[in-house]
């Protein structure tokens, strides 16, 4: 398989790809311990959730994705989904690792997007995916009016790591794509963040 981002196209997570991505899910066991990737959303924590198991969070995901609260670029090559990259609001998002010490060191407002996790295939690592799944996301968040966007990724100082266990990507991905460094958060991640411009075909109605 080549590595070719030009093979790769995005579309957003939401009832009509929820199947194609729960094909992806499941043929990872759920990803994580079968977190289904819920984590990282208020609901998906909360006492109500219950125990995190394999079958509430695919249930919570669903609910979440169906009801527009739970946003993600969705990687496809061909008919297959191959990866994402998670995005929303702080208030759709507000599980992040090191929680207590990013507030306490937080100097001004509260981005208005985070990115919080990727995932790619098993079968489609290291082929460009994670880089093409940010780009989706950051195109959405500018479809959707732009804004702030903040992210959290692994400072791996130029060190190759194992692709499967960099859930928030690399500091070298979101400088590539335009990220600026604002700090370091926990031992081994830091807080990126980038101004996206809304998009000017949605901002003047064309589409």
């Amino acid at each position: 398989m080549q590595n070719d981002p030009d093979q790769y196209a995005i579309r957003p997570l939401d009832g009509q790809t929820w199947e194609a991505f729960a094909r992806l899910v499941e043929k990872h066991h759920g990803v994580w311990g079968g977190c289904w990737c819920t984590w990282f959303h208020r609901s998906g924590t909360s006492p109500e959730h219950g125990e995190r198991t394999y079958e509430r969070n695919r249930a919570c995901k669903e609910r979440l994705v169906r009801g527009g609260r739970a946003h993600a670029a969705l990687v496809f090559h061909g008919e297959h989904a191959v990866g994402w990259c998670e995005y929303g609001s702080p208030d759709e998002l507000p599980n992040i690792y090191h929680r207590k010490q990013y507030l306490a060191e937080q100097a001004g407002p509260l981005p208005d997007y985070r990115i919080t996790c990727f995932f790619v295939d098993r079968d489609y690592r290291r082929r460009g995916v994670a880089a093409r799944a940010l780009a989706g996301a950051l195109d959405l968040i500018a479809e959707a009016g732009g804004g702030v966007v903040e992210a959290y990724p692994h400072d791996t100082k130029g060190q190759k790591a194992n692709a499967a266990f960099l859930y928030s990507a690399t500091r070298g991905l979101f400088e590539k794509a335009g990220f600026t460094y604002d700090r370091p958060k926990g031992a081994k991640n830091c807080v990126m963040r980038r101004m996206v411009e809304p998009d000017p075909a949605r901002s003047d109605g064309r589409s």
